[in-house]
């Protein structure tokens, strides 16, 4: 179960992910010239490359702020207790609206700017309010860490490999958002056309013989 859900959780923010480098080509480049410092492009970007690649890390949080796959967070109350201005009963549910809480307490809060995260100690590990895309506490997501495996790894590949491009440019794209239980997706389907940067797959399989 662990396994599937952060299957799922993943492929949400990756579509996002991905929509967001393609309306945002610079970021998309500064990306690309940090893979190709980094990892080069006689390999794939693999799991250890991860650690050294501070902009696809912003990327991923940017991503994740925006575009939480999972918008309301619940909980419940074991007994009375006393919330700010609120008085909660015990045995009460309350949903932590992480998606408004991405949107609330940040500088020029819906622009894509993965640059606000350079730097910063803000991560996605439920330490820091502001940002809490898999919750917090004892009852943080348990597949978290898996999905952002996932998220990070995938997109690093669609970085470092492609080129991306969509009929009618960038602002053609489609952002609206769909709520589906308690998941928020794309609306739309997002399409677009991956322009190969270098034939990373044959430059592996070459090297490996």
């Amino acid at each position: 179960d662990v396994f599937f859900t952060g299957i799922h959780t993943a492929s949400i923010p990756l579509q996002f992910g991905l929509m967001e480098l393609v309306r945002h080509p610079s970021v998309l480049l500064k990306a690309q010239a940090e893979m190709d410092s980094v990892v080069g492009k006689k390999r794939l970007v693999e799991e250890r490359d991860l650690a050294n690649l501070p902009y696809l890390k912003a990327i991923v949080k940017e991503t994740l702020r925006l575009h939480p796959a999972v918008p309301m967070v619940p909980r419940a109350s074991t007994e009375d207790c006393r919330v700010g201005e609120y008085d909660i009963p015990a045995n009460t549910w309350v949903f932590v609206n992480v998606w408004a809480m991405g949107k609330d307490p940040w500088d020029s809060p819906s622009e894509f700017r993965p640059e606000r995260f350079l730097g910063s100690p803000v991560n996605v590990k439920g330490e820091y309010f502001e940002l809490l895309p898999f919750g917090s506490g004892l009852r943080m997501c348990p597949g978290s860490a898996h999905a952002l495996l996932v998220f990070c790894t995938v997109l690093a590949g669609f970085i470092q490999c492609f080129d991306w491009e969509v009929d009618g440019g960038p602002k053609r794209l489609d952002v609206e958002e769909r709520s589906g239980g308690m998941t928020v997706s794309m609306a739309n389907k997002l399409i677009c056309r991956p322009i190969p940067r270098f034939d990373a797959l044959i430059v592996e399989y070459k090297s490996a013989n």
